[in-house]
């Protein structure tokens, strides 16, 4: 296994810059070196066996977008991380639109410095093949909808390769939103019934009293409003996969039929007195244990055993959190697509805040947060101040570590209260500052005068919370 270091090389003509740089990634462990200039900068990052370039924008000589062209140009696969001064922010993200991974704006700290880097080498590692993908994907038949990399869904895909060319019936277990149906399309996609029907049926959106015929069909005459023949998901399915969502409510006089049906591969249709043989798959999906169900007496156990052949579970988000950057920059890409936008990006500090954020409606929530990002906001970049309040809060941890505490006399009270307050004031002051941001158009001068403050004073709220001025 290859433990050399990371090699780390800061191009920039402010000596004191660059110390800093070195200082700083050299206590996160990593090798650093440091050039004054673009043109030394350019030799020996194309030259070098270098991982990261930590690249100033605006030197004498040969510019940052220079060397950073010339660099994507001899060595794509090379790291660039943009430094940049307040007044250049806009041409960094040009840098970006040209290569460069992210830009961390002066004056830094350590930690916003130390995470960059870091996450872009694990950006760098999602992106690398590696002995599953150079096996597996290639036995799949088409690209996957399955959008992750942690090991929870490289377990998943395993699963999926292996049982996919089966026709045994698979229940998948997950939270809602996570992607169930997801997992299920794939299984069909890979199957030797990928050329027949996928059909998706949420149960818990049919009115309980049309299950059975929306499942089985029915013929006409056979309640009121039957004016026709129709066929049921079953039939519609045939040869296919049939997708039963949420089945975990169906009622049990309908459990015991599906389960005849799963077990004859024949239906009825309501009204009718004749059966039909029907070659489908059954995939299920439930957010409930349908194991405690059964316990409770409210799922039939042989219909249980019947559909758990092989079961599978989908964790949820904030059990996965190492798939949020490729999540949302997925979602990214589609958003702009589907609505004929600019790709845009996100800070490093935005995209900081997905990862601790808690997703409680999983990739559901986070690919609807995406698109109304894209839908709302104008800049090319997405920043911490244009996320949502939600995700502004403390992380969970941070407030449970905290309100669990137990001081042991008045003077650990008093800093606790003191803490308590802290957190709470910092949240509602930078609430504040967006706000009246918001409320302003994002112009600083008016935003200081609706809230009766003097600019400099807003100014420095600002600069606090590392607020910056869209597009600025």
């Amino acid at each position: 296994m290859d433990n050399a270091p990371v090699q780390v090389l800061v191009v920039d003509d402010e000596r004191t810059v660059c110390i800093s740089c070195k200082r700083v990634l050299e206590d996160e462990d990593y090798a650093v070196d440091y050039v004054l200039s673009g043109e030394e900068g350019l030799e020996r990052a194309v030259n070098g066996s270098y991982d990261v370039v930590l690249l100033d924008l605006k030197m004498p000589g040969m510019h940052g977008l220079e060397v950073l062209e010339m660099i994507k140009k001899r060595r794509p696969e090379l790291i660039v991380i943009i430094i940049t001064g307040y007044a250049t922010i806009q041409t960094s993200i040009e840098a970006i639109k040209k290569g460069a991974f992210d830009y961390v704006p002066k004056p830094f700290t350590p930690e916003e410095l130390a995470m960059t880097v870091t996450r872009a080498l694990e950006d760098r590692a999602l992106r690398s093949e590696n002995i599953f993908l150079k096996q597996d994907i290639s036995m799949l038949r088409r690209e996957s909808p399955i959008i992750g990399r942690s090991k929870a869904m490289e377990d998943i895909m395993r699963q999926i390769l292996k049982i996919a060319p089966t026709d045994f019936t698979v229940a998948i277990y997950g939270e809602s939103g996570t992607g169930k149906e997801l997992v299920a399309r794939a299984i069909h996609d890979n199957s030797n019934r990928s050329g027949k029907q996928f059909v998706a049926v949420d149960i818990s959106s049919l009115a309980p009293a049309l299950v059975e015929s929306e499942l089985f069909g029915h013929v006409r005459g056979a309640f009121t409003g039957a004016t026709q023949h129709r066929p049921g998901y079953f039939s519609i399915a045939h040869g296919g996969t049939l997708f039963l969502d949420e089945i975990s409510n169906i009622s049990q006089e309908l459990q015991s039929k599906l389960l005849r049906v799963l077990e004859s591969h024949r239906v009825r249709q309501v009204g009718s007195e004749r059966e039909q043989k029907v070659d489908v798959r059954v995939i299920a999906a439930t957010n409930k244990d349908l194991h405690q169900l059964v316990e409770d007496g409210s799922f039939r156990e042989d219909l249980y055993y019947r559909l758990n052949v092989i079961p599978i579970t989908v964790p949820p988000l904030s059990e996965r959190t190492e798939d949020i950057p490729q999540l949302a920059m997925h979602f990214l890409r589609m958003a702009a697509k589907e609505s004929g936008t600019t790709e845009k990006a996100f800070t490093t500090q935005a995209m900081a805040k997905f990862v601790s954020y808690k997703w409680p409606g999983n990739v559901r929530e986070l690919r609807n947060l995406v698109y109304r990002l894209v839908a709302m906001i104008e800049t090319d970049l997405i920043g911490v101040e244009q996320l949502p309040p939600e995700l502004m809060e403390p992380p969970v941890s941070t407030w449970k570590l905290v309100m669990d505490s137990v001081p042991r006399d008045a003077d650990e009270l008093k800093v606790m209260k003191t803490k308590l307050k802290q957190m709470v004031f910092a949240r509602v002051e930078k609430n504040f500052v967006v706000d009246a941001l918001n409320r302003s158009g994002w112009n600083v001068t008016r935003a200081a005068e609706l809230v009766g403050m003097h600019r400099p004073n807003f100014h420095a709220l600002m600069r606090k919370y590392g607020i910056r001025i869209r597009g600025a």
